[in-house]
């Protein structure tokens, strides 16, 4: 019982994350087409000379960070340098890829290098992934506050 009312306690109060910053929710559309809002983060990637102002998707469910063809192209990469080359998988699978390392520019955070599978498909969001997005942030969603935080972890 002592466990019970410690886990309902645990709950009820908010987990409040500190040197974190909030973000909210934007409207979007889920899987289906239908009207949601998501976790979509604004953020600058820096590659070489160039920048481009984004918005990341960030999934728990991806594996890597995923970074449309177009945007790469807007950054300056070049598809036929010896970049490495990569196998998506899932609905990404048909697509062809190869990873980048850029810059990326979150809030106030300091800078932080982030590694994508640039794919080189359009049709597809930038994604926001466990590799390596989710090692360099803790993340909390307030789904009912149409919030969500992030903090860099220790790694970053």
């Amino acid at each position: 019982m002592v466990l019970l009312k410690s886990w309902l306690t645990f709950w009820r109060l908010p987990n409040k994350m500190t040197d974190s910053q909030l973000f909210p929710f934007v409207e979007g559309r889920d899987a289906f087409g239908d009207i949601d809002a998501v976790s979509r983060l604004p953020l600058t990637l820096r590659y070489h000379n160039s920048s481009v102002e984004v918005a990341g998707l960030v999934d728990t469910g991806s594996s890597v960070n995923v970074l449309p063809f177009q945007v790469g192209i807007e950054l300056g990469a070049v598809w036929s340098q010896n970049l490495p080359s990569l196998r998506l998988s899932g609905n990404l699978a048909p697509a062809q890829a190869k990873a980048i390392k850029v810059l990326a520019d979150i809030g106030s955070f300091s800078a932080i290098e982030m590694v994508f599978a640039w794919s080189q498909a359009d049709d597809v969001p930038l994604i926001l992934g466990r590799m390596n997005f989710f090692l360099m942030f803790d993340v909390c969603f307030y789904r009912s506050q149409m919030l969500f935080e992030i903090r860099p972890t220790l790694r970053a």
